[in-house]
């Protein structure tokens, strides 16, 4: 499938849309529910699944940018997952919220900055830009 920046931004934009229209009206409890995430091995909750979409979409901002993955990329999802999960579950819920924002933020900008050339590179996955929409709005339906 070809992509195109602007179609890329549009589906961007419009999951950020929904989920941060979700999350801006969660209490202090909603943000301490627990998620059903069977593979996970920690107790999940709101904040840390908003913590989760984040970090795989700054990794999104990262390769637009044409920089290196960290080396933590390469570990099996699960236990990159787990790393996220201890990186920000101590934080506050407003920490979260504000990265979710700036991410966001700063993806539009990545994308402003890229080459049209990356948006129609051949060798992307079926269902690229995944962490982008699709996996946002997995969590969101199903966990937040």
């Amino acid at each position: 499938m070809t992509h195109t920046r602007n179609e890329v931004v549009k589906r961007a934009i419009r999951e950020f849309r929904l989920l941060d229209r979700l999350v801006a009206g969660l209490t202090a409890a909603d943000w301490r529910k627990a998620v059903r995430l069977p593979e996970a091995k920690e107790p999940w909750t709101v904040k840390d699944a908003l913590a989760h979409i984040t970090y795989w979409k700054a990794g999104v901002v990262r390769e637009a940018r044409g920089k290196p993955m960290p080396p933590e990329q390469s570990l099996k999802p699960t236990e990159l997952n787990h790393r996220v999960y201890i990186r920000y579950h101590n934080r506050s819920a407003h920490e979260v919220l504000e990265w979710h924002r700036w991410v966001q933020e700063d993806l539009l900008r990545a994308f402003q900055e890229a080459p049209d050339e990356w948006f129609i590179r051949p060798r992307r996955r079926d269902n690229w830009p995944f962490d982008l929409d699709g996996h946002s709005a997995e969590h969101r339906v199903m966990d937040i």
